[in-house]
């Protein structure tokens, strides 16, 4: 491979870098907008709603009190006996001119019940859907504007029992993370001492490291900064080493151990989120209490890009993929052949599993009745054919015998 000349003078080739930069500047305005879809898991009583409320600090879902729950009868008959349901509450939060479109994807219902079989696939199936629907997008003639529901964080709630993950928390977190970007988090850690949060959170990494759970860390680009440390500036390669150093620590933090309050209280002289006790005031963001601030940070401020990045050219590539198979020459001749849609996988909710059956059971009464039905017309129709055929042998017989008589005048006559 040839290289220029030092004494040669330049081509200009060295200025694509800065025509890349015009080239972004231009296109600022097209990013003023974007969309963040968060998928919150986690069983009931851990404080979702809580932790929505105060990671955006505005109130965007309604808290429901101990009197307003559903029970577990009530619940399975308004959402047709399925185990986890969806439920997404759309706003938009703007800052210094910069909009925010949030879909917050709820999914009441899971590990509420006494069989939580399989309670994971609605889940994964909702994932799935809507890459399956933004693939069909792009296929469309029209692509300048495509609604884009694909998760792009799934939180995972765990409860704080300072023993081992239940095996539904371990296996749903193991399909979720083949789905999306998974960032587990301790819920209500305040009810766990320092010593005790230390022990669950080396349990927590000890499973996820053993079941193969892929979560999301953060990228740390050491590489390219040491490469490019000669040809920047002080400034910047301080701010490189600093994110750094940020990007270790919110890796060396997982799983978050959390604590929501959408209450505020004084603390020297400044209003602070937090929950009182009669001992003293935790509060919300502060790093000695826990994590929350590091996780709004992974979610908002440092890696709110890498999230979408990493749905786009990670997950959903891999489901595109999925999704298109190359054929033999034979087959097709343009090598290329795109899947039939996914069916919903409804059936897989065990408690749907009855009202299957029965619609299989009539499906196949049905059946039964029309296919007697036929045999009966069927039957009705030979009954018909041996009575006109009957009935044409008796009239050809009386022709027949017309033609005798005929004949039989005819000699006398001669």
């Amino acid at each position: 491979m040839s290289t220029l000349n030092a004494n040669i003078p330049e081509v200009g080739i060295s200025e694509l870098p800065n025509q890349i930069y015009k080239k972004i500047l231009s296109n600022a305005s097209k990013h003023n907008e974007q969309i963040l879809n968060l998928m919150i898991v986690g069983e009931s009583g851990l404080g979702k709603t809580t932790f929505i409320n105060t990671l955006f600090q505005t109130t965007l879902k309604e808290r429901q009190g101990a009197y307003d729950r559903e029970g577990a009868d009530d619940f399975a008959k308004k959402n047709g006996n399925k185990t986890t349901s969806i439920e997404i509450t759309r706003c938009q939060l703007e800052e210094k001119n910069f909009t925010l479109n949030v879909n917050l994807i709820d999914t009441p219902g899971y590990g509420d019940f006494i069989n939580n079989t399989k309670a994971w696939l609605p889940l994964c199936d909702f994932i799935d859907e809507q890459y399956d629907h933004y693939m069909r997008q792009e296929q469309q003639p029209f692509r300048d504007s495509k609604f884009d529901l694909r998760v792009h964080a799934i939180i995972f709630f765990i409860k704080p029992t300072n023993g081992t993950l239940k095996p539904l928390d371990v296996i749903t977190m193991r399909e979720l993370s083949k789905k999306g970007n998974l960032i587990p988090v301790i819920s209500k850690s305040d009810t766990l001492t320092r010593n005790e949060l230390t022990q669950f959170k080396s349990k927590i990494r000890n499973v996820i490291e053993e079941q193969n759970i892929q979560i999301f860390t953060p990228p740390i680009f050491e590489e390219s900064s040491n490469a490019f440390s000669g040809s920047v500036d002080e400034d910047t390669v301080n701010n490189n080493k600093a994110a750094i150093q940020h990007a270790k620590q919110l890796i060396e933090s997982m799983p978050f151990a959390i604590i929501g309050s959408e209450e505020q209280y004084e603390l020297n002289g400044n209003k602070v989120y937090g929950r009182k006790y009669p001992w003293g005031l935790i509060e919300v963001e502060n790093e000695a209490h826990c994590d929350f601030r590091k996780l709004r940070s992974l979610l908002l401020r440092t890696n709110l890009l890498d999230l979408i990045h990493s749905t786009h050219n990670s997950h959903y590539e891999y489901y595109r993929k999925q999704r298109l198979q190359v054929n033999s020459a034979e087959n097709n001749n343009n090598g290329i052949n795109i899947l039939p849609a996914p069916v919903r996988k409804m059936s897989h909710n065990p408690r749907f599993k009855e009202e299957e059956l029965a619609l299989k059971r009539y499906f196949t009464e049905q059946v039964k009745v029309e296919e007697q039905r036929f045999r009966q017309w069927e039957q009705n129709i030979v009954n018909e054919r041996i009575r006109l055929n009957n009935d044409l042998e008796e009239e050809q017989n009386k022709v027949k015998k017309l033609e005798d008589q005929i004949r039989a005048l005819q000699m006398k006559t001669k």
